[in-house]
């Protein structure tokens, strides 16, 4: 059964050739025999998935399933979940049990999913190769020695091995196409308000957004359609209506225009991917899409602005974990100054450290101006860059990642070489686009993943690319070995 995809799966259910509750074990068995070469989990949530297993197979009986109910999915840790743990992987919220379940959790149980746990990722979702987690560092399914990506690394691994059929992820500068990319898997971070940020731990507040993994566009298509909406507990939310992503993907690609960015095909990237990449576009030149060359030309401002935003509101967000309310505290506190410091310096790890205080200086007085302002004028720099480019083209592509999954270890001691591993996707959020991954290829035994972006909103034009590519070629029904 792990060898289906959600629609299979989906299918499988509703010609009953299996249960919910069969699926569901299966699953667990699977996390239970591999996850220990791969750490993808960090709570493995089994009575409460067989429970919720058994009901969709009783709503099946009562003729009132949809196309995922019973169908097994992970949550990253992110996402607040109902009297489970919800971590964020950091020391700060080991014991922190969620009183209420995210809005992105909520749609899902509503459509009858089963949740089999919470996966492993980088704290607080800062890291590009989920090596920062308090819980250690998840392992490529592909090649263990190879970190999944990050921050969103364990839904990535736990798709890849076929522990999970989806998972769900959160997007701030890429950790959801990344991660794809580098386990072989299908991601898509929409549009920024497509999908409810409550309850979702927040990083960066103006770039987070939360999205679906799978191992194809369909599924993708079949999750998102479930997950998006307008949610009014979310004052960042977008109230339009959610189209049919599913009936969306039979359209073909005769005369859809697709640009290359100049910029994302020089320097720093491997000649390996990009002869990968170069071999998907050729693809699409045979579907009928015609193929142009665009200039994205401030595309290199794109990580200083990100590594300027992003932990400015990282350490606004952050200052809520003061071991006061909830989370860690600290043992035996001389004075409330004493309590603050300790706890906060035992419960974050060097990475979340980092960020704050970076973050704290941007913001500070005599500093907000020339860094944080000239910072968000950058960012309408990019996101103009790209509202010319949709005056021509309909998708942008080019590579996710500048390399393949590089080895653990590689680059946790050179901070500006892991960041600049997100390099191609950091625009997208910094503009508020939606972004897609998808296989591509390999090098060697390593995932070459090609990312897809498109203008506000187009996320079914996006997956529908995607899949008509996916019908074509193989690369996303390759399984890593010893987990087929």
């Amino acid at each position: 059964m792990h060898d289906k995809t959600l629609a299979e799966l989906s299918a499988g259910l509703a010609a009953g050739e299996f249960s919910s509750v069969e699926l569901t074990r299966h699953f667990l068995g699977r996390i239970e025999r591999f996850d220990g070469q791969l750490n993808s989990f960090i709570t493995v949530t089994a009575e409460p998935a067989l429970a919720q297993a058994l009901a969709a197979d009783e709503r099946r009986r009562r003729g009132e399933a949809g196309p995922l109910t019973g169908i097994p999915l992970a949550q990253k840790d992110i996402f607040c979940t109902d009297g489970v743990r919800t971590s964020c992987a950091s020391k700060m919220l080991d014991n922190f049990i969620a009183p209420y379940d995210a809005t992105v959790v909520a749609q899902c149980n509503a459509a009858g999913m089963v949740m089999l746990g919470k996966t492993n990722m980088d704290e607080f979702a800062m890291g590009s190769s989920n090596e920062t987690s308090y819980f250690g560092p998840v392992k490529n399914p592909w090649d263990t020695v190879a970190v999944p990506g990050g921050s969103s690394g364990g839904s990535a691994a736990a798709v890849a091995a076929r522990l999970t059929p989806a998972a769900t992820g959160t997007d701030t500068g890429g950790s959801i196409r990344q991660p794809a990319a580098l386990c072989g898997i299908s991601g898509i971070k929409p549009t920024y308000g497509r999908v409810s940020r409550y309850g979702m731990i927040a990083f960066a507040s103006s770039l987070d957004q939360a999205g679906p993994m799978a191992r194809t566009a369909e599924d993708c298509a079949l999750l998102l359609g479930a997950i998006a909406g307008f949610d009014p507990r979310d004052s960042t939310s977008v109230e339009r209506e959610v189209p049919d992503y599913r009936a969306a993907l039979g359209n073909d690609l005769k005369g859809l225009k697709i640009g290359l960015p100049k910029e994302y095909f020089g320097a720093g990237l491997d000649p390996a991917v990009a002869q990968a990449v170069e071999a998907a576009i050729n693809e699409y030149r045979k579907l009928g899409a015609e193929v142009v060359e665009i200039s994205l030309p401030n595309t290199g401002l794109a990580v200083p602005t990100y590594y300027v935003v992003a932990p400015a509101e990282c350490s606004s967000n952050l200052s809520r974990m003061d071991g006061v309310r909830f989370g860690y505290r600290c043992d035996n506190p001389k004075d409330l100054e004493d309590l603050y410091k300790r706890s906060r310096g035992e419960g974050f790890g060097p990475e979340v450290k980092r960020r704050i205080m970076i973050g704290t200086y941007a913001l500070s007085a005599g500093y907000y101006d020339a860094y944080y302002l000239k910072a968000q004028q950058m960012r309408q720099l990019i996101s103009d860059d790209f509202r010319r480019a949709f005056e021509t083209v309909d998708v942008i592509m080019g590579p996710t990642s500048p390399t393949v999954a590089f080895n653990a270890g590689e680059k946790t001691d050179d901070p500006v070489a892991m960041y600049l591993a997100d390099v191609y996707t950091i625009a997208a959020n910094l503009a508020g686009l939606p972004g897609m991954s998808i296989p591509a290829g390999f090098v060697g035994n390593r995932p070459v993943g090609l990312q897809l972006i498109g203008n506000y909103f187009d996320e079914a034009r996006l997956l529908n690319v995607a899949h008509q590519y996916q019908l074509t070629t193989d690369w996303h029904q390759r399984a890593p070995q010893g987990f087929e």
